[in-house]
């Protein structure tokens, strides 16, 4: 029997249990065992995947996380904790002559023994196999084969950011010039972008949408997540609605609004002014640094003559904490009374919210979750704001 299962695969680990840095700009807050707990019992999330596992120190995390059983081996796949399913990943940084990088790949894998295998052979390759996104000296497709040699999953990452994503810069405009096309399993939107605005970029049609938070402190965990359809939350399903096989699927996106993605809109890096497409000098301070927005590369790569595939809802829901006036003890107040984010965002009604939190709120969380709040837009590394009614 199938069920819906909520999903969030780009999580990041700040510090270990010892204090040392993984994701230098990852809150030092975010470690694997608080990760694990507020996706089980705050956010309400089934399946997590957290993208440093590759780090030694992490590893070694969730052995003795097994040891003291508090996290469980699936024989499907992934390790158990709570309410929730985490599936280990690593996000690297590929850069070299062919591709002309800095490109971020996800890739993921079914237990800690594949990862630590994993892991010990990008030390061939990577300089600081300790550190989140480091830099792999190796081509893209070698990574890739790597990948699927050990029964994992390969996704390019945040695909149209700028900087370091596979079309952000402005370097590539296939993804033939970087990977090879038979060894991708999905492909990650990214916090500035959505399905309605790529529909017209016809290489990426064959390929299943992912829609992750890419999350730096706890409270992001879930900003961005899909709701999969499954018969379990271990990795082999997961694997199994990637590809959209018997009747396994994503069935509906949730991301933010793309006017909140912090690179939406083409501004100055100076200055932070927005800019049109066509400028090349800022009229508010004359810098030429400017930093083009998603919305303008992905225009820049669409056939507008390209078939569309049919794909589920992509939902612009707010995250809670997005809201104005919604602050940390309203929240708590809500998570006492209807357990989860997924729950509140989900299954509860406007009024039962009400009977938590002053009306005003319930109506602007219910407009949250619907995609109908007022959004200021965001651009050049700054996200765009809810703005108050």
């Amino acid at each position: 029997m199938f069920h819906d299962y909520y999903t969030d695969l780009h999580i990041h680990i700040g510090r270990t249990m010892s204090g040392r840095a993984v994701k230098i700009t990852g809150s030092k807050t975010l470690t694997l065992s608080r990760i694990l707990e507020m996706a089980s019992a705050k956010k309400g999330l089934d399946i997590i995947g957290i993208i440093d596992c590759h780090s030694p120190e992490v590893l070694a995390e969730m052995t003795m996380m097994i040891q003291r059983g508090e996290l469980e081996e699936l024989t499907e796949g992934g390790l158990r904790f709570q309410e929730t399913t985490l599936i280990p990943g690593s996000e690297i940084e590929i850069y070299d002559s062919n591709c002309q990088g800095p490109i971020h790949v996800l890739a993921y894998f079914p237990t800690i023994e594949v990862m630590a295998d994993f892991s010990n052979w990008m030390k061939g390759f990577m300089k600081n196999i300790h550190l989140s996104s480091q830099r792999i000296y190796c081509d893209g497709r070698v990574l890739q084969q790597k990948v699927r040699e050990l029964g994992g999953l390969f996704i390019p990452a945040h695909v149209f950011t700028p900087f370091k994503s596979l079309f952000g810069r402005g370097v590539h405009n296939s993804l033939t010039e970087v990977f090879d096309p038979q060894l991708i399993d999905a492909i990650e939107l990214g916090l500035s972008s959505d399905t309605s605005m790529v529909k017209n970029i016809r290489e990426i049609q064959q390929y299943t949408f992912v829609t992750n938070s890419d999350a730096h402190s706890l409270v992001k965990i879930a900003r961005e997540y899909q709701k999969l359809r499954l018969k379990a939350a271990n990795f082999n399903e997961l694997k199994m609605a990637l590809h959209e096989q018997e009747g396994r699927a994503v069935v509906a996106n949730y991301g933010l609004n793309p006017l909140l993605g912090k690179y939406h809109q083409t501004v100055c890096a100076k200055c932070g002014e927005q800019l049109n497409d066509e400028d090349t000098i800022c009229k508010s301070c004359g810098s030429s640094q400017i930093v083009k927005g998603v919305a303008s590369r992905i225009i820049e790569l669409s056939d507008p003559d390209s078939a569309e595939r049919e794909r589920p809802p992509y939902i612009h829901q707010v995250p809670l904490d997005f809201i104005p006036g919604l602050g940390p003890k309203m929240m708590d107040r809500l998570i006492r009374a209807f357990g989860t984010e997924m729950a509140i965002l989900h299954r509860i009604t406007t009024e039962q919210l009400a009977e938590i939190v002053p009306l005003k709120i319930a109506k602007m969380i219910d407009l949250a979750r619907t995609g109908q709040l007022n959004i200021a837009v965001g651009g050049g590394g700054v996200y765009g704001k809810v703005q108050p009614e």
